[in-house]
């Protein structure tokens, strides 16, 4: 028996044979055309078109977040920026598989060299090329293996069309020996509930037909293991099972200190799947959809409609909305079009929009009519803000359109420095983990090779969200926790014991948070959080962490 250890994503377990994707096409050799120009570009054409047809259907199946990352990779495909490039070494007398080739991999290293979330989709572009070649070759696409039974998948990574269509009556598990827990893998298992390890590097081993157990709770693929480990590994997940189908209660610990579970929503559409699956809120409204399709600001009607959809599913409710966080991976032609060389640390967040305030005006004015129109508690936050004035600036504004609660996210770690000054002006603040530990760490949060730095268990980010909890509590307002940190299920716990009086999260993994608070009391969740916030590293505060928990279980 040996254990592989990587970050699991939610508490399932699962057990199985091992099925490895297929390894990528071989690079097409560099001959010359038997073909004309005009035939071979008119090959590559038909086929780069019928790629991005068949990723827009992928992507209208699979719905959620899956369509909008499908739709993406469909456009990138038509880039005519790379249909300049492929025609231009077509024209050279290249092949067409050569010419795809090339000319992608230029586009990918163009980039991978941004890093962010142009950095991120280099992945997907590779994707794209693979599928373009197979169709050229008269190949299948690149993808998820079917070895005619259930299995556990193990890949370097997956592109978003292989996640967004897994057969979930197939694949058991997945691994990964590359990626993080903000990968797309990651968030698209935590989405579809799919039992994962990511970032397990020594999964690479692994070899097809082996049975292993996969523990996203422990965040370990166990190879070779005893009849005895199967059988547990099977009483675990079939009481995963039970308690996910018991009747929903409030998020509470143990003795009852209560932890109200929100959901991360990015449309109004997903309000009600929210609701279903248990939610008692909205901890965090994306507003960027309206945004980040158009060629400019959605107007004040078109706003108040969406926001009023969305305020009227949750009457009597929390939800939180946040203000338009456009720049970095994010960019808006008609709100900063100007080139940054690192936009990550540029004009973003509240700072894009204080330069172009008329937008944030308009945005504070159909939320406060949706508010107006709707029955919910509605609350109201600014993204990426980093000092005090900035903190002034956004509560005195959102008060002078007549939103009661003003509050602000907590993602750069000046903000959580000084959150008992910034408290004492905002009504709230939510804890963007996701940025603020690529903040903390100076690490890319969608830059592979930097993954295990993007590690929201660092003691340094855990110190940081004790001082933000810290400074609720002086000022007597509440700290939640929006990042992808708070759907962990035992950092879930550590984080109400430093203070966090919310967790959001996706939807799907509030039933896995749920039942892990209710093992512990709140003096155990204390307890769990000093364990964590006394270790050197994301390890070891992570497996100190587990051992309290343990104890006190």
């Amino acid at each position: 028996m040996t254990e592989l250890r990587g970050v699991g994503i939610g508490l399932g377990v699962a057990q199985g044979p091992v099925a490895r994707m297929a390894e990528p096409l071989p690079a097409p050799e560099d001959a010359p055309s038997t073909l004309t120009p005009d035939e071979e570009l008119a090959r590559v054409r038909e086929a780069v078109a019928a790629v991005a047809r068949e990723l827009e259907e992928r992507g209208s199946k699979a719905g959620g977040m899956a369509r909008e990352v499908l739709e993406a990779q469909a456009m990138m495909a038509e880039d005519p920026t790379l249909d300049t490039e492929v025609s231009t070494r077509v024209n050279a007398g290249k092949t067409g598989e050569f010419a795809v080739h090339a000319a992608f991999a230029s586009f990918r290293d163009t980039l991978a060299a941004m890093g962010g979330y142009l950095g991120e989709r280099a992945a997907d572009l590779d994707d794209v090329a693979q599928r373009v070649i197979a169709r050229l070759r008269g190949l299948p696409a690149p993808g998820v293996p079917d070895p005619g039974h259930p299995f556990v998948l193990v890949a370097k990574d997956l592109a978003p069309a292989d996640t967004a269509l897994l057969d979930l009556d197939k694949v058991l598990a997945l691994v990964t020996t590359d990626g993080g827990p903000t990968s797309h893998t990651a968030i698209l298992a935590r989405e579809k509930s799919i039992v994962a390890v990511v970032g397990a590097a020594s999964a690479k081993d692994l070899v097809d037909g082996e049975t292993v157990i996969v523990d996203a709770a422990k965040g370990v693929v166990t190879t070779s293991p005893t009849a005895d480990e199967l059988e547990q590994a099977q009483h675990r997940a079939d009481a995963r099972a039970a308690a996910a189908s018991a009747p929903l209660t409030p998020g509470a610990l143990k003795d009852g200190t209560a932890v109200p579970l929100l959901a991360n929503l990015g449309k109004p559409g997903g309000a009600a799947e929210a609701v279903e699956l248990g939610a008692e809120g909205v901890g965090l409204f994306r507003t960027e959809f309206l945004f980040l399709s158009a060629t400019q600001a959605p107007t004040v009607e078109d706003q108040t409609k969406s926001y009023t959809e969305l305020l009227a599913a949750f009457p009597g409710k929390k939800v939180v909305v946040r203000a338009l966080d456009a720049g970095a991976d994010k960019p808006l032609a008609f709100l900063n079009d100007a080139h940054e060389d690192n936009p990550a640390l540029g004009l973003r967040g509240l700072r894009a929009l204080r330069a172009s305030e008329d937008i944030l005006r308009e945005q504070l004015t159909a939320l406060a009519n949706a508010d107006a129109a709707t029955e919910a508690d509605l609350w109201v936050m600014a993204p990426m803000v980093s000092t005090l004035e900035e903190t002034e600036y956004f509560v005195t504004l959102a008060k002078e359109y007549g939103i009661k609660t003003a509050g602000v996210m907590v993602e750069v770690p000046s903000a959580a420095l000084m959150a008992d000054r910034v408290l004492a002006e905002a009504d709230f603040a939510s804890i963007g983990t996701n940025d603020l530990t690529q903040y903390t760490m100076a690490a890319d949060r969608l830059l592979g090779s930097v993954a295990s730095f993007q590690d929201p268990w660092h003691p340094a980010v855990l110190r940081l969200i004790k001082a933000t909890a810290d400074g609720g509590k002086t000022n007597g307002k509440p700290v939640g926790i929006c990042g992808e940190a708070a759907a962990d299920p035992l950092l879930a716990v550590v984080l109400v014991g430093m203070g966090a009086t919310t967790l959001s999260m996706a939807p799907t993994a509030l039933a896995d948070v749920r039942a892990s608070l209710l093992q512990y009391d709140l003096a155990d969740a204390q307890r769990i959080a000093e364990a964590a916030l006394a270790a050197d590293d994301a390890a070891s505060a992570r497996a100190a962490a587990q051992a309290a928990a343990e104890n006190a279980a």
